[in-house]
């Protein structure tokens, strides 16, 4: 393990001081570390990245400095931690409380569980400064509209009276910065803080948290999995595994010359854009699904009779093919209409338009009707752990749709188990076992074996690897296609991550509000885009090279934004389409612009 570097003439005293921090966790076989002998500084105005697989110990090394391990399941068994001169293992809770937000505080990776659903934000972000005593009560209110304005939240006046539900994850993430900021602590930890948002949001968050770590001189412990954002974001890295610090560098030494098998499998595994090989057109131009004038809308009631007083217009005359064997990537932001596209399909929300899978109309058919239908295409969620009853074996899980179809019975069904686990890379002795005792990329590859069971033409996979540590989601990406290959399987890509994507995709589509923006051949659409919110798109990916700067996210004229919710009656303008060549076609309105 390397020591941290002492300090040196001229060189800042560290504001936090690690050494030697173990953690433990009770479990029924005994007491298990998960954390083991961390050492590291971290100085004023300089970001430090934790950067590891789940299971690393990352968030556990957070929760520990925060005073937040969850006891008694968790406790610090070794080490030391000093924010300045204050060593903080040996305080007591009522102590701690002073320290947090005042001194230390933290950004946690999903917003809308560290808010409270039933306090507006205005209220929020004043508790937590009449907390620390920062401002006086009647001062308060004026802090959080100017803590808002810092974390560039649009229409801040307005949004004080929100409660979070109301708001986007990106906004709900700026909130959590303005709470974290609130009192001007030493040190900001950011576990995961971009995670769950779009990539634009990600790239405007990061940006962010840089501007303000320059005005206010905090310094930043950023954990993540994302390489991308250690490459943009840290001074120098910390690479954990399985609780061990496996190296530390400055980030450019770090990404030039990695001295662990492990740090160079990590930046391996790491998807960058323009670096995809060419895939081979399908050799079948049959089309699988074809989709025509497809039109998604929700309805919202409101008044004294509630009856529906306007709708959400989620998808609006969405036309678009997959032949067999072939790749669509659908890529847009959240509530662009992706996911509502792949529960269409399916038949899990009502629709207007037209649907065939492998030349079956699927408008009007009753559920009794559409079981043959669905044999033929399935579909991956993106969260494993959620699509999967806790309460089965994942045997019984990956033949329940042949029990459901009447497909097979008896020692069939135990045969058939066996072989779709050997085809996805799992051992067959795991059948018996439940969905808690595997990692997050075996629930993948066991979510993928059960949408198998049916020998089906096509898979929607919806976000099917984002919620996945990057090398894990190399090898799923690596299994779908080596399974397209083998038994020519057309998929519906359904992601945000536009690197991800040139990995995969034949085809690209891009979505916002419900429409196509720009289509066509995955290098015409990536390495040519013609429409400004595609451009965006691009920009915001992270790169994962310190040496190299993302370009500055391009302005958002063309891609302002616009309520997808109408009053009845009324509803979006219709995007019209110009074909700039066979493969690639971008909306009209996009052209008159360039």
């Amino acid at each position: 393990m390397s020591a941290p570097e002492d300090t040196g003439p001229g060189e800042p005293r560290p504001v936090l001081t690690v050494r030697d921090l173990s953690v433990q966790v009770a479990t029924e076989a005994g007491a298990k570390t998960v954390l083991d002998g961390l050492s590291f500084d971290l100085r004023a105005g300089e970001t430090l990245a934790l950067a590891g697989e789940s299971g690393s110990g990352k968030s556990m090394t957070a929760l520990a400095i925060m005073g937040l391990l969850p006891k008694p399941m968790a406790r610090i068994s070794g080490g030391a931690i000093r924010l300045g001169d204050t060593e903080l293992t040996s305080l007591g809770e009522r102590v701690y409380r002073k320290i947090r937000s005042a001194r230390v505080a933290m950004i946690f990776q999903e917003p809308m569980t560290s808010l409270n659903p039933l306090m507006t934000v205005e209220r929020q972000i004043c508790e937590v400064l009449l907390e620390h005593g920062a401002v006086s009560r009647s001062q308060a209110p004026k802090r959080a509209l100017e803590l808002l304005r810092d974390v560039r939240l649009t229409e801040p006046e307005r949004r004080l009276s929100q409660y979070p539900h109301e708001l986007s994850g990106g906004m709900r993430q700026r909130v959590m910065i303005a709470m974290a900021l609130a009192c001007d602590p030493e040190v900001l930890i950011a576990d995961e803080p971009t995670t769950a948002l779009d990539v634009t949001v990600q790239a405007e968050i990061l940006d962010l948290i840089r501007t303000l770590q320059a005005e206010h001189g905090t310094a930043v412990l950023m954990i993540t999995h994302d390489m991308g954002v250690v490459a943009e974001m840290a001074d120098r890295v910390i690479v954990l595994r399985q609780g061990r610090q496996e190296e530390t560098a400055p980030v450019r030494d770090l990404f030039a010359a990695p001295r662990t098998e492990y740090a160079r499998m990590l930046l391996a595994a790491v998807p960058r854009l323009g670096a995809a090989p060419d895939r081979p057109e399908p050799a079948d131009s049959r089309k699988i699904v074809e989709v025509d004038d497809l039109s998604v809308r929700f309805d919202i009631a409101g008044g004294v009779l509630n009856r529906t007083v306007a709708r959400v217009h989620a998808v609006e005359g969405v036309s678009f093919h997959i032949r067999a064997g072939e790749t669509l990537a659908l890529v847009g932001e959240s509530g662009c209409g992706k996911s509502t596209i792949g529960k269409a399909l399916l038949g899990l929300v009502p629709w207007q338009g037209s649907i065939r899978i492998d030349g079956q109309q699927t408008r009007g058919r009753s559920r009794a009707a559409m079981r043959p239908v669905l044999r033929d295409i399935q579909m991956v969620f993106q969260d494993p752990g959620a699509s999967l009853d806790a309460r089965m074996t994942v045997g019984d899980q990956v033949v329940e749709p042949m029990v459901v179809h009447g497909l097979a019975r008896g020692s069939e069904l135990a045969d058939r188990a066996e072989w779709l686990f050997q085809r996805v890379g799992l051992s067959p002795d795991m059948l018996r076992r439940y969905p808690h005792e595997f990692s997050g990329g075996q629930r993948q590859r066991i979510c993928i074996a059960r949408a198998l069971s049916l020998s089906p033409k096509v898979i929607v996979a919806d976000e099917s690897v984002s919620a996945l540590d990057v090398s894990v989601q190399a090898q799923v990406l690596d299994l779908m296609q080596e399974l397209q290959a083998q038994d020519g399987l057309s998929y519906l890509f359904i992601s945000h991550d536009m690197a991800v994507i040139e990995q995969v995709a034949d085809r690209v589509v891009v979505m916002r509000l419900g429409q196509i923006m720009e289509e066509g051949a995955r290098d015409a659409v990536l390495r040519d885009p013609r429409h400004p919110y595609t451009r965006r798109l691009l920009s915001a990916v992270p790169v994962p090279d310190p040496t190299r700067r993302r370009p500055d996210l391009p302005e958002t004229s063309g891609v302002e934004e616009i309520s997808p919710i109408f009053p009845v009656g009324q509803g979006p303008a219709r995007v019209e389409l110009t074909e700039l060549s066979r493969r690639h076609r971008v909306a009209r309105d996009a052209m008159a612009k360039t």
